[in-house]
């Protein structure tokens, strides 16, 4: 009986255990991004120590009485909580958290988590990029990430795009960061064939992106040691997630346009023009206008020759030259991808096909990617992984700013010229008609009769394997290539001869082949002990690239049917080369923390290369870091306004190898021949004591979170110095030569930084606000007394005390309102030593003065997006402010009192005339150089506010979706560049013209084309 009352004791017991937990609740928990299932979720009862964790497919399950709340708690993402209410089923999507300091960041052989980071590390995540309708993922980038300025140059589709991370640290080696792509260093070299650079970046795939780390100061980047001075940028690709298999496909459909045009003379308005500079040449040098030697009489003789007509009863019809510069530029894409796998098994399977044209015309560009990435657990202790990315891309591109079949070069044509031959139907100036009208080449001709394409087939791909050798102790080896095959193909028929000079055609063929192979094995080890948390990284990395180029051709061709250079009679040029580098090195980190808030990180890695000399070959490079969390001390427990407050302070040293390779070596070149016989001459002077360039960087920051985080921030100042400038300076000219590479000279870098991150509103309707800015003085400190010249002109100059590739140019002082000279201040020093700022109408006694920088003293951008019920919207503003452009190229030619027959801006219709002497514009005219000349007249502000992208997208209720048996769908427009708010008198202030670019010769526009307006519509749909 005893026996039968304790077992009906346990029984009730048991019975009011269970009904005290209540009813059971389970669901599926996603990302409200894209849907996909989040394993590992923290769901718990709120008040309760009852918890569980989502399995693999997000799914749940738990007991909790009908009047608890289920918490859902997950790294990344805002902790959401929920009332059961009854309910036995609750499906939630979390949301990415701004705020989450437990986010992950990758740091390059590891990653931590953000609250306990010592260094800078600016994170993009895959949702700030997707759908962008960008060809490359770096112009996603713009506006994003403070102290990170992109300047994309130009308009055309798959062209080279500046990234600068804290300034320039650079006069003569590469100023761009370093790309890694899942541990990889990959091929980033321009390899065109012409001064149009390409950019390797175009092969990859922005949609494969799962996020991009930016390490900006030397804690972050001394990890890759001599490569890291100008930052270092960390691509992951996206992975697959254990649990069903998630099939995404997206597709969208847009057009572009040019974010601006300018307004050129008419016809009637030409004519006014140009008889009046020549009227006003004709006084000048007293010739009676009917004198058939005056310029009245050549501009007759002009008009009739480019389509006017008699002289006197002007065909007033007009070409506007510079709309046939556009085409209809539509955009299509199309994205699938697929993930999922078990305990055991992850795979992510991509494919993509953009198919985009650009705004000018012959411009267009294809991509075909594919990805595969799989991990496999062979064991509780041993994982392997396979990423392999592989991409087609045909860019159809068109010539460099400079050359005069570049599209937007038409804008010079006089606009009484028609754009078609009347007699021959073709385009004006092709054969048979008479090629020399218009005045200069007609870039129409080219269509359909040259073609100036780029194919690359790219590789990027790596394997690895990762063993658990004992608890906390890992070994993980990585095997990487990344394989660029590009081939450039121009041709150009009989129809283009005044172009090129080739009356039967002209074929060049070009085949680059870049083999880079890394590979990195290192050990991770992480273990805690009291109130202690340390790890640690150690390995080491070698690296190998080699790069080779063919190059043949011909000209001659028996018709326009033959394209191939096979056909050509003369094959009139042909070379080939290789070039080689090597890197090893050896690496080590260690991050200590105490007590949950103070924080030691150290770092250092040991480079060798190929490309310095045997006296300097090997580097080192270390950097040491340190923070606090004041908002775990006591003392700041009870402030509840304040919910985290981090100081951190960092120093270290990082380098620069990015030159030519060779440079340390005496070269001998083989092109010595004398007649028929075989030669080589000495070609450059060896010095065995080359080294690296060496930063040497300081930060101080604090992190900071208010209100429970809803508002977060960092604040940064650094200091970069870099010493040791590679330059190829001049030597005695009795070594036999002229030049040397050597380490001279110093810069610096100083700035500082602000990150906001805010949640203005939660609840049903939420409003979250990203802003960043940063500022940057860039000097040069030394160079030996050197001046190094670039640019039009040699306006640009690398020179101690001023900011790298600053303009050196004569000041303009306006107009003399008694006669319509153009004025110069003298800027000359007088005999008691004081500047004299007094004007002169001679060019050539007014001194060059410095007239700005090419380089913005502040960026930034902010982002604000808006969500409602399924409904989102994204708008993100960034800014460049305190630049400076060089308009001289096209100023000259095209907005200059009549310098030439070109066609001018209808600004120039405010040139100086008695009836208008009050202006700052110089009287017209033909042929002189009234202002014409290089001044700070062409020196243009450069800032400007940019709409760079907004999208608004909406997703399908779950309920509704999940009818079709669908996960997810979403509907989006995206625009991009809408808006641009600027005082810039050019097509596009966001410019860098792209035959003269250089770390010295920047900011300049020589008829470069704007940035694009695109708007696109897209839908993304996951099963």
């Amino acid at each position: 009986m005893r026996k039968l009352l304790q077992i009906s004791f346990l029984i009730l017991i048991t019975v009011w255990a269970t009904y005290a937990q209540g009813q059971a609740v389970s669901g599926r928990v996603t990302s409200s991004d894209d849907g996909s299932p989040l394993p590992g979720v923290s769901v718990s009862v709120k008040g309760t120590t009852q918890g569980t964790l989502t399995d693999a497919s997000g799914n749940y399950r738990i007991n909790a009485g009908s009047n608890a709340v289920v918490v859902f708690s997950f790294i990344g993402f805002t902790t959401q909580e929920e009332k059961v209410a009854n309910r036995s089923e609750i499906n939630v999507q979390l949301r990415t958290d701004v705020r989450n300091l437990s986010e992950v960041v990758v740091t390059g052989y590891g990653q931590q988590i953000k609250r306990d980071l010592t260094g800078n590390i600016a994170k993009v995540k895959a949702a700030d990029i997707q759908d962008q309708p960008v060809t490359t993922f770096d112009q996603a980038l713009q506006g994003k990430a403070a102290g990170v300025q992109i300047n994309s140059g130009s308009g055309k589709l798959g062209q080279g795009i500046q990234v600068r991370v804290r300034g320039q640290s650079s006069v003569s080696a590469s100023n761009q960061p370093l790309y890694i792509i899942d541990g990889i260093p990959v091929t980033t070299d321009n390899l065109s064939i012409t001064s149009s650079a390409t950019n390797p970046l175009a092969d990859i795939n922005p949609q494969d992106i799962e996020s991009v780390d930016i390490l900006k100061d030397a804690s972050a980047g001394a990890i890759y040691g001599a490569r890291a001075a100008n930052g270092v940028v960390l691509i992951t690709t996206k992975r697959g997630k254990a649990g069903r298999t998630n099939v995404n496909f997206g597709a969208q459909y847009g057009s572009s346009k040019p974010t601006r045009k300018l307004e050129f003379l008419n016809t009637e308005q030409y004519v006014k023009f140009y008889n009046q500079a020549a009227a006003n040449s004709d006084r000048i040098e007293g010739l009676d206008p009917s004198d058939p030697d005056s310029y009245t009489t050549y501009m007759k003789d002009f008009y009739q020759t480019q389509g006017l007509g008699t002289y006197g009863t002007p065909n007033q019809a007009s070409t506007n030259w510079g709309d046939l510069a556009y085409q209809d530029a539509p955009y299509q894409q199309y994205d699938l991808n697929l993930n999922g796998g078990n305990e055991k098994t992850t795979f992510y399977l991509s494919g993509q096909l953009l198919d985009q044209k650009g705004i000018l015309v012959g411009n267009a560009l294809q991509r075909y990617a594919g990805r595969l990435n799989i991990e496999h657990q062979v064991s509780s202790r041993f994982k392997v992984g396979f990423n392999m990315g592989l991409t087609r891309t045909l860019n159809q591109r068109i010539s460099g700013d400079n050359q005069f079949d570049n599209p937007m070069q038409m804008v010079a044509l006089p606009p009484m010229t028609p754009a078609t031959d009347a007699t021959t139907g073709l385009p004006v100036g092709s054969p048979p008609g008479d090629i020399s009208i218009p005045v200069y080449y007609n870039p129409l001709i080219n269509i359909g009769n040259a073609y100036f394409n780029t194919t690359v087939y790219r590789n990027i791909s790596n394997v690895f394997g990762q063993l658990q050798i004992m608890k906390g102790l890992t070994f993980r080896t990585e095997f990487g290539l990344d394989v660029l095959n590009q081939q450039e193909e121009l041709y150009y028929n009989s129809k283009t001869q005044r172009n090129f000079g080739s009356p039967l055609g002209l074929g060049q063929n070009r085949f680059a082949r870049v083999e880079n192979y890394t590979t990195n094995n290192f050990f991770n080890y992480s273990t805690a002990f009291g109130r202690s948390n340390l790890d640690a990284t150690a390995g080491m990395s070698y690296q190998q690239s080699q790069q080779k180029i063919n190059f043949i051709e011909g000209q001659d061709f028996p018709s326009d049917a033959y394209r191939m250079i096979a056909s050509a009679a003369r094959k009139t040029d042909g070379s080939s080369s290789q070039t080689d580098y090597r890197f090893l090195s050896y690496f080590a980190r260690a991050n200590y923390k105490f007590a949950d808030r103070y924080l030691l990180g150290m770092s250092a890695r040991v480079d060798g290369s190929s490309r310095f000399g045997n006296n300097s070959r090997y580097g080192f490079f270390p950097s040491v870091s340190a923070g606090w969390v004041l908002s775990e001390e006591e003392f700041m427990k009870n402030t509840t306004a304040i919910s985290f407050l981090k100081l951190r302070a960092s120093y270290g040293q990082t380098g620069n190898a990015e030159i030519q390779n060779f440079p340390q070596l005496g070269l001998f070149t083989g092109d010595a021949n004398y007649g028929t016989l075989p030669g080589q001459r000495p070609s450059q002077l060896a010095n065995p004591d080359l080294k690296w360039e060496t930063t040497n960087q300081f930060d101080i920051g604090i992190d900071f979170g208010i209100l429970n985080n809803r508002i977060n921030g960092e604040i940064d100042y650094y200091n970069k110095q870099t010493s040791g400038l590679l330059l190829n300076v001049n030597v005695p000219g009795t070594t036999g030569f002229a030049t040397q590479f050597r380490n001279v000279g110093s810069l610096e870098n100083k700035g500082v930084e602000i990150v906001i991150n805010t949640e203005n509103l939660t609840g049903a309707f939420r409003w979250t606000t990203s802003f960043n800015a940063a500022t940057n003085q860039n000097k040069i400190t030394n160079l030996q007394s050197q001046i190094i010249e670039g640019g039009i002109n040699a306006m640009s100059r690398a020179v101690e005390g001023q900011p790298l590739g600053v303009y050196f140019t004569q000041e303009y002082a306006g107009v003399d309102p008694a006669n319509g000279d153009a004025l110069w201040y003298k800027n000359t020093t007088n005999t008691d030593g004081t500047l004299d700022r007094s004007t002169t109408k001679t060019y050539n006694q007014a001194q060059r003065v410095v007239a700005g920088s090419p380089l913005p003293k502040w960026t930034g951008g902010i982002t604000n997006t808006f969500s409602y019920k399924g409904f989102s919207l994204s708008v993100l503003f960034n800014g460049v402010f305190g630049n400076k452009i060089n308009f001289y190229g096209v100023g000259r030619y095209s907005s200059a009192n009549g310098r030439f027959e070109d066609n001018q801006t209808v600004n120039q219709l405010a040139a100086w005339t008695k009836e208008n002497p009050n202006t700052n514009v110089p009287e017209a005219r033909l042929f002189y150089n009234n202002g014409a000349q290089s001044s700070s007249r062409f020196i243009l502000d450069g800032s400007f506010v940019r709409l760079r992208t907004a999208t608004l997208s909406y997703s399908l209720p779950k309920t509704l979706v999940n009818r079709v048996k669908m996960n997810s769908v979403r509907l989006f427009v995206t625009g991009q560049n809408l808006l641009t708010f600027t005082n810039y008198a050019g097509w596009d202030p966001e410019v860098n013209a792209d035959y003269i670019v250089s770390n010295i010769a920047q900011g300049y526009d020589f008829y470069t084309a704007p940035q694009a307006r695109t708007i696109t519509g897209g839908i993304n749909i996951g099963f």
